[in-house]
């Protein structure tokens, strides 16, 4: 299983960064990978989310989002051509009016990818995809 993890510090408040991570409709105004982002159904406070992604190709999946605002969003593979599984959450803390945000994945491939480069794939993006959230958060609060 491939697994990826950051800690980091965003310039808004819990449920600033919250109303961020939970308005999945807006992926694609600044995650550059992500090109539509829809919410096929809700139950309660999980929905089940259909990624359509382009990172060296184009593909999609979805995930049953479950929401615990404005704390935590813990994620589960539902379906998909490139994912087996995929598990994951942001874990989100206050810090001194600030936002301490903890992103985890794990995720295990539909074909064989041998474990480096499995652990590669899952691990790429994230320096950019938080620089992107930084990004967000200072063109929506100007923080």
């Amino acid at each position: 299983m491939a697994k990826a993890s950051t800690t980091e510090v965003f310039n808004c408040s819990v449920e600033q960064f919250f109303n961020i991570i939970s308005d999945y409709g807006k992926y694609h105004e600044f995650l550059p990978e992500v090109k539509k982002c829809t919410v096929l159904k809700t139950e309660g406070n999980r929905k089940l989310v259909e990624y359509n992604v382009s990172v060296v190709k184009s593909f999609k999946y979805s995930l049953w989002m479950t929401e615990s605002a404005p704390k935590s969003i813990s994620w589960e593979f539902a379906s998909g051509d490139v994912f087996k599984t995929s598990v994951g959450s942001w874990k989100l803390e206050d810090e001194a009016g600030k936002t301490r945000a903890t992103y985890t994945v794990e995720a295990t491939f539909s074909m064989f990818v041998p474990g480096p480069i499995a652990n590669a794939l899952v691990s790429v993006n994230l320096p950019n995809m938080i620089s992107s959230y930084h990004k967000r958060v200072k063109q929506l609060y100007g923080n």
